[in-house]
Parts: structure tokens; sequence; C-alpha cells
């Protein structure tokens, strides 16, 4: 809905925003007026401001707050703007002239379409007293397009002159808008929808606390006790007279409860959807998963070995034709609790290790669950639940310590580590993220304009695994990146990418580098770096290799890494990169005091030969290095 806060305890809604809309001159204005005023007026304004029904009014207690507008061409916008705010909409036509009745299909509920608004309609027809001869050909019409928008929940018909009408349209517009029936059941059949019955299901198996695939009287009882305060017995000889198999000898099968909720009505099963923390799109409500998980910026969460052991047992549960992956009709089906697949964005789509038939092997399956656990944790959470959690966060997550403080410390305790990929085009970024995730090397090439992840395991000498998380940074995006004072903070190391055949690419490496650098230097949050030279296969241009070697040195750094994808030569990249996140007091691109001067001297004369020997290259890394040694002369 558009107004979540504040939530009852029931789960209810704190108010209802209901915008009304309508063609000029339809009753808009008079019908407010004469619900709030209980008298009717020829004299309406012709826009009133947000008119408020309280809770006292409803025989369900929550308030209904009326939202007038104009029909004017030039209020369009300003129409727009309240609508998509609404947790309902009213669309007034006239009675007295049904082409204001046909404007119902012709514009006013396509734009509802065409703003994507997922909220209850209610159709209100005004000036009922001066439409008699009409009323069939009215009733007709209803009639088709309540079959073509499906979203419409009620029609009704009033006389601002006759005040218990209007109370009556009052009544079913915040019913309509509390209970609305079109998100949950398919109109003709009456049968639940697949987002309405996943939730039911998540319901059950919460219920079912012993897992025997039937709520049993205990269960059944605490399930009454919490939503419906019915006889126990009643409803259960109501549900064995209506579904023979909706029970056996353990209790009330899934399919009864099913049942159960096609029978109980739209104000019934909202009561026990809301119980249980559903909001109106069956989404888990924000008040029962945590809005963000507290933290410093320098922290992350990780997933809990119990978390990772329930993923685990859950893959195998999935895994049906026990091939040691979970390939897509599994995922879907493992997913079909959810509300949509967690991993339909683009961060994930392309993120892990996949078999060849796009099916996912354990430690894929858990890699997504770090990846989405580190980027959206709340996101995590609730899909976690989905999928039948049943601890709370604090069993489920993990928050690290402090970056700061593990540099102290002079450790890394975490198992995840993110690593951003620094570099310009075609220095071979996406090469290495690919490589991590065991991809053949392909010769094409495509430009990434959007982030792009890859995370896998990485076996350690020592016979432990750590996750790695690559997050590879456009180069069009750094400054955009580096803007943000807190950007590095998520950051456990950094690796600067250049092309060894390419003077350019690495000239544009070191930039990045002293941007970066200097950015972590001003924000106090530093990280390791290392420099990762690709394309070994194609002949290492000697200045390339003394240049960055320089670098490497005169910035304390460790010597670059020599790969080549193509022949797959990768130097122990992965394990390398885990290596300077766990020791984050080293590899900090910071030189000793007493080496600042001798440092500066030597860089002035490696770049005079390196651009003497005929390179193309940029002078701003000459720059940007000199600027960045020479604040450490005087920060030092």
């Amino acid at each position: 809905m558009g107004n979540t806060t504040g939530k009852a305890s029931s789960g209810n809604p704190k108010d209802l925003r209901v915008v009304v809309i309508g063609d000029s001159s339809t009753g808009k204005s008079s019908l407010i007026v004469s619900a709030i005023t209980q008298t009717f007026s020829t004299n309406a304004p012709p826009l009133l401001p947000p008119t408020l029904f309280h809770a006292h009014l409803f025989p369900d207690p929550v308030p209904l707050i009326l939202v007038d507008t104009s029909s004017r061409l030039e209020n369009e916008r300003r129409r727009d703007q309240k609508l998509r705010k609404a947790d309902g909409v009213v669309i007034t036509y006239s009675c007295d002239r049904l082409q204001t009745l046909d404007r119902l299909t012709s514009f006013w509920l396509p734009t509802l379409r065409q703003l994507k608004l997922n909220v209850p309609v209610v159709v209100v027809g005004c000036k009922s007293d001066g439409g008699a001869e009409t009323k069939e050909k009215r009733k007709q019409v209803l009639v088709e397009v309540t079959q073509q928008f499906e979203e419409i929940e009620s029609c009704i018909e009033c006389s601002a002159a006759n005040p218990f009408e209007v109370l009556e349209v009052i009544y079913c517009v915040q019913r309509a808008v509390l209970y609305p029936q079109g998100p949950m059941y398919y109109p003709k059949t009456q049968t639940l929808k697949p987002r309405c019955e996943k939730a039911l299901k998540w319901i059950f198996k919460l219920c079912d606390h012993d897992r025997d695939g039937s709520l049993n009287d205990e269960e059944l009882s605490a399930f009454l006790a919490k939503c419906l305060p019915t006889d126990i017995e009643i409803l259960k000889q109501e549900v064995k007279e209506k579904i023979p198999e909706g029970f056996n000898d353990c209790g009330l099968t899934l399919r009864g409860f099913l049942s159960l909720h096609e029978h109980l009505g739209c104000p019934g099963t909202w009561t026990v959807l809301r119980r249980f923390g559903y909001d109106s799109h069956f989404r888990l409500r924000d008040n029962i998963l945590p809005a963000s998980f507290e933290r410093s910026p320098d922290q992350s969460v990780e997933l809990t070995n119990e978390a990772i052991e329930f993923l685990k047992q859950t893959f195998f549960q999935f895994d049906q034709d026990n091939d040691g992956a979970l390939g897509p009709a599994e995922l879907e089906d493992l997913f079909s609790r959810t509300p949509e697949s967690p991993w339909s964005e683009a961060r994930y789509k392309d993120a892990v290790e996949t078999t060849e038939s796009g099916g996912l092997l354990l430690d894929g399956f858990l890699s997504q669950w770090t990846l989405m656990t580190l980027l959206e944790p709340a996101k995590s959470l609730a899909n976690l639940f989905y999928i039948g959690y049943e601890g709370d966060s604090a069993s489920a997550f993990h928050i690290t310590r402090r970056r700061l403080l593990d540099r102290k410390k002079q450790q890394s305790e975490r198992n995840v580590f993110q690593c951003f990929v620094f570099g310009p085009n075609l220095a071979g970024k996406s090469t290495i993220l690919n490589s991590l995730l065991r991809r053949s090397f392909s010769e094409s090439y495509t430009s990434n304009k959007d982030e792009q992840f890859a995370v896998n395991v990485v076996d350690q000498i020592e016979g432990t695994k750590k996750t790695l998380v690559l997050r590879e940074i456009p180069v069009d995006e750094v400054s955009n990146l580096l803007s943000s004072k807190e950007s590095l903070a998520s950051c456990d190391v950094a690796i600067f990418v250049h092309d060894c055949s390419s003077i350019l690419s690495c000239t544009r490496a070191t930039e990045l580098l002293v941007a970066v650098a200097s950015h972590g230097k001003d924000s106090g949050f530093e990280v390791p770096c290392l420099i990762v030279a690709t394309k070994s296969d194609r002949g290492p241009n000697p200045l390339v290799i003394k240049h960055s070697t320089r670098v490497s040195q005169d910035m304390g750094l460790e010597a670059p890494i020599t790969v080549g994808m193509k022949l797959g030569e990768l130097s122990d990249v992965f394990y390398r990169i885990i290596r300077a996140a766990e020791r984050p007091h080293l590899g900090i691109p910071e030189s000793e005091e007493n080496r600042n001067t001798k440092q500066y001297r030597h860089l002035v004369n490696h770049s005079l030969i390196f651009l003497s020997a005929g390179a193309a290259v940029s002078i701003a890394a000459l720059v940007a290095y000199r600027v960045y040694v020479a604040r450490k002369n005087t920060s030092s």
C-alpha cells in the first residue's frame, strides 16, 4: 500500500489514502462534502483538501482519507503525484451523462495502468437520481468494464442528496481498499492466485511445527487463536463437509488449509496474511524485517554457520534428480514460495559459476546467498524466511568486525572478502571475473557500463575456504564512486588491472591507483592494493614492466601479479587477493617517512625515462603521483 507506516497490532494499515478522480462535474467534490457533513450542498468547492473519515465510523476501525483532484489538463501532473501515493482509487462518473461512463475505459482506467498502479479501484456513479432512464444501460456497461479491468473491486451508485447512500459508498470504498479481492482471487473461479497461495503455503509451514504436513489440533488451535477466533470443532466439521480430503489422520492438510481460505472470503484471509506480517502485495512488511542492519560503513553482513547449514539442507532437499546441482526447474520450485525470484536482478544473474545447463552447484548456490547477504541483507533474510528458515536475524547473520579494527589487530576474521576491480577499458577486468567463475576465455569484448559481480569459493593452502566477491568498477564510474566519502568502506582489497603490452593501459591504471589511494587516505578507509598485469601471452612491453614495478616499489606494494587468462596462467591471483585482504595492515599505498624524498626523486627520473622512450602516455598519472607523494611528505 502507499501508506504502510505505523501498523496496528492486527497488521492493518494505520490509515487508507484514497484518491478520487473522474471527469469534470461528475460529483467528486459533492460526494466528499455530503459524506463528511451529511447534508447536500449545491455549492461544493471545486477542489477540496484531503478529508479524514475517523476510524470509529467503520466496523473495521481504520481511518479513511479521501483526496480530491482536479480534472483540468494543467493539473494532470499534480493528480498523478497524488495517485502514486494512493492505497486505492475512486473513479466517478455521472449517471445522467453516459459519455462520462464511457470515459472509464477510454481514459481513466488506461491512465491508471499507464501509471502502473497496483491498487484497488472503486467505480462510483454520482447523481443517480437523475439517470433513471439509462439505469439498465449503465448496468450492462459496468459488467463489461469489470470483466475487462480486474482491478475494479466494486461498482456502486449514489446521489449526494441522499446521505445514507453516500455513507454506503464510503463504507464500500474503505472495505474494498482494506480487503481487496483482486490480488487474492480469480474473479470467475474464486480460486486463489499464485502469490496469495504462496504466502498461505508459507504460513501453513510455519504453523506445522512437527513438519508432518498437517496441522494437528494443538497447531490448528494456535493458528486460530492468532488469527481467527473460531471454535476448532465447528471449523473442522465445515472443512470435512466441503473438502473430504482436507483432513487426514494427523490433522488439517495443506489442501484443506488452502480450501479453507477460498471459503473464508477476503476479510478472513487478509486478516491471516496481515497477522503473519504480509502487506497487500504479499511481501513481508518492513516492520517484520529489519529495515537495515545497524552497522558501521566498514562492517559487512555474513551468513552464520546455522544459516549455511540450513541452505545446504535446502539445496539437497530440492535437488530432486540427485545430480549435485539445482537446475532451472528445481530453482523455480524452491522459490515458488517467494513473491519473485530473488536473483532476477542484473547483479545476480551472471555472478556465480553455473553448469552447462544453467544449474547451480552447491558452491554457486551458497555464493548467490553470500552475495545477496552482502549487498541486501534485509532481502536475503526475507527470502530465507520465505523458503522456510525458522530462526531470527541474529541466528542467520553475523555482522563482522570493523575493518579499521582489523587493521589494528593486523588480521581479518572474515569469511567473505569483497575486492574492487579497477582498470581502463580493454585491460582484462571482465576476464578476471570470468576466470573466478571458471569460464572459458573469450576473445570477444563488451564494454560494461554497469558494475559486474563475480562470486566463488576459493580454497586456501591451509585447507580452509573463503568466499571472494569481485566487483568490477567501470572506468567511467570511478569518479562517481569516489565522490562518496564512504565508497571504499566496504572494500577489503582493491586490484588495479592493466594490459602489460600497453603503455597507455598501464599509465591509466596508475592514475586510478593514485586516485583510490588518495581517496582512502582522505576518507580514512584505506585498503590494501595489488597491481595485476594481464595478457602476458601477448608479450609484455619491457617499459610497462619497468614502470609498474617501480610504481609498486615506490608505493610500498607487492610486485605486480602477471597473469595470462588466455593460457590459463592465473599465478594464484585469487589466493593472493584473499591473502592481502586477510592482512589488512599490509599493502596500503603509503611509504615510510624516511623514504619520501628518495621516492619522489626516483619517480621523477623514472617518469622522464618512460616518457623519453616515445610512449604516448598521459602526463596525468605522473602529476597525480607527484601530488600524492608530496601530500604524504606534508602529512608526515
